[in-house]
C-alpha cells in the first residue's frame, strides 16, 4: 500500500515513523512534512488546506490511504474532498470534525449523548460573559469556540484575565472547572466500531510544576500506572462510544481518530474538550508503544472494515517525549536557529530514543536543520519503565543545541517516582 500523509508536525513525524516501520507500507509520501519526516517519506509541497489539491496529489501518486494529520485541515474538510476521488481517507468529515471546530457543538452532541462533561455557558456578548464568570467564579475555565491550535483555553483565578480572552473571541464557551488529574485517550473508529489506543498524559503549560501559559503541550508519557486498570473500558461505554452512536444518528458519521481529553474528577470521568485528530505531543508516546502494524488498522477505519479487525497489540514497557521549544514559545517564536545533535541522537540513543521533528525546516543555503515553529523537537524514549524511558529521553534532550531554547524537566517524573516507591 501507498500511503500519503498530510501535514508537517511531530504528530505526523510520529506517524510517518509508525508507517515507515509498517510491511505492508510499500512507498510513503507526506505534504508537506518537515526536514524530520524527508527521512522516511518523500515530501510534497501542498496547501495542506486546499482539499482538491490534496485530492489531487493523492490521485496522481496512486496511493491507497491518505492519513490527514492536523485539525484545520480536517474542519476545512480535505478528507471529504479525497473521499469525493475515490481514495480512502482516515480523518473525519468537516462536519463531524466541527467536534473539534466548534467548542459549542461539542456541547450540544454530549448533552444528547449523555456523555459528562462541565456544565457550560456559550457566550456571545459582554453581559452573557459576566453572568457565566459570576455564576462559575475562580478558577476560570474560558474556551475560544473555535481552533486556536491548543492555545485558545485560558484558566486562571484572575478575573481580569478571563474577561480579556474572553472579549477577545467572537464566541466563547465559559465553563466550570474541572478538578483531578487530566488524560488523553484516543479512539480509532469508523463511524460505528470503536476501538480505543492505549491512555496518555500530556503537560500543557510551559514550565515545570505546571507554572507558566498554557501551550500546545511540552511532553507526555504512557502508560499511567497510577489509573484505574478499567478506565479505558468506562471512557469508551460512556464517552466513545455514545458520541459517535449520537453523530451516527444525526447523518454526521464520524470516521477517524476521536480523542477524548479527560479530567478524572473526584465526582468520576468528565470531558474536558474532543479533538478530530491524533494529539500531539501524546501520539508520539502512544505509537512509540504500539506493536500492531498502523497501516491496516487505518485503512480499516477509512474503509467500514474496523470491527473485522484483530485486537491491539502493546509493549509492555514506557514512553516519555519532552518538547524543546523555541525561545519565547509560546508567545511568538524566534525562528531559523541552527539545531545541533540530530546525529549524536541517532547514533548514541537510538533506537530506544529518537527524534521527532516538529517546526524544523533544511535551510536551502546551508544545508543545516534549524528551527521553523514554536514547538521544534519531540524527542521521544522508551523502556522497561517510565523511569528508565525518562532517563532516555532527557539523555537525549542533553545532546540537542538550539540557541534559546527550553523545555520542561518534570516530565513523568511524579508518575515514574509513585510507580517506583
Amino acid at each position: 500500500m501507498k500511503v500519503l500523509v498530510i501535514g508537517g508536525g511531530a504528530r505526523e513525524h510520529a506517524l510517518c515513523r509508525a508507517l515507515s516501520l509498517d510491511p505492508d507500507v510499500t512507498a510513503l509520501h507526506c505534504a508537506p512534512g518537515n526536514a524530520g519526516i524527508a527521512e522516511v517519506a518523500e515530501l510534497h509541497a501542498v496547501d495542506a488546506l486546499d482539499g482538491a489539491a490534496v485530492a489531487d496529489l493523492a490521485a496522481s501518486l496512486g496511493v491507497g490511504l491518505v492519513v490527514v494529520g492536523p485539525e484545520a485541515p480536517l474542519v476545512a474538510g480535505v478528507a471529504d474532498a479525497v473521499r469525493e476521488r475515490g481514495i480512502p481517507a482516515f480523518g473525519p468529515s468537516a462536519e463531524a470534525a466541527q467536534l473539534e471546530g466548534s467548542k459549542a457543538f461539542a456541547k450540544d452532541v454530549m448533552a444528547a449523548a449523555g456523555v459528562p462533561t462541565a456544565r457550560a455557558y456559550v457566550c456571545t456578548t459582554p453581559a452573557e460573559i459576566e453572568e457565566a464568570l459570576d455564576a462559575f467564579g475562580a478558577p476560570y475555565v474560558v474556551k475560544d469556540d473555535g481552533l486556536a491550535a491548543g492555545k485558545g483555553v485560558v484558566v486562571t483565578e484572575d478575573v481580569e484575565a478571563a474577561r480579556a480572552h474572553a472579549l477577545a473571541c467572537d464566541r466563547v464557551v465559559i465553563e466550570e472547572f474541572l478538578d483531578g488529574p487530566e488524560v488523553s485517550l484516543f479512539a480509532i473508529t469508523d463511524g460505528e466500531t470503536v476501538v480505543p489506543l492505549q491512555p496518555a498524559q500530556d503537560f500543557k503549560r510551559a514550565h515545570d510544576g505546571d507554572e507558566g501559559p498554557n501551550t500546545g503541550g511540552m511532553g507526555a508519557y504512557s502508560p499511567l500506572p497510577w489509573a484505574d486498570p478499567e478506565l479505558v473500558d468506562e471512557v469508551v461505554a460512556t464517552v466513545c462510544q455514545p458520541t459517535v452512536d449520537e453523530l451516527h444518528r444525526r447523518g454526521t458519521p464520524f470516521s477517524g481518530l476521536l480523542y477524548a481529553g479527560l479530567a478524572i474528577t473526584s465526582r468520576g470521568v468528565r470531558v474536558i474538550e474532543f479533538n478530530a485528530r491524533f494529539g500531539d505531543p501524546e501520539t508520539q508516546v502512544v505509537l512509540a508503544r504500539l506493536k500492531t502494524p498502523l497501516a491496516a488498522v487505518l485503512l480499516a477505519a477509512a474503509t467500514g472494515r474496523l470491527e473485522a479487525e484483530p485486537p491491539l497489540r502493546w509493549s509492555d514497557g514506557a514512553a516519555v517525549t519532552v518538547v524543546v521549544a523555541s525561545h519565547n514559545y509560546p508567545d511568538t517564536p524566534r525562528t531559523g536557529d541552527p539545531i545541533t545533535g540530530l546525529d549524536a541522537v541517532a547514533e548514541q540513543d537510538g533506537p530506544k530514543a529518537y527524534v521527532l521533528h516538529a517546526g524544523t525546516k533544511r535551510d536551502g543555503a546551508s544545508g543545516e536543520v534549524v528551527s521553523a515553529g514554536g514547538r521544534v523537537l519531540s524527542i521521544t524514549a522508551t523502556g522497561s519503565d517510565l523511569a528508565k524511558a525518562r532517563e532516555r529521553a532527557y539523555r537525549a534532550v542533553g545532546r540537542i543545541g538550539l540557541e534559546g531554547s527550553h523545555h520542561r524537566s518534570d516530565i513523568a517524573a511524579k508518575a515514574a517516582a509513585d510507580a517506583a516507591s
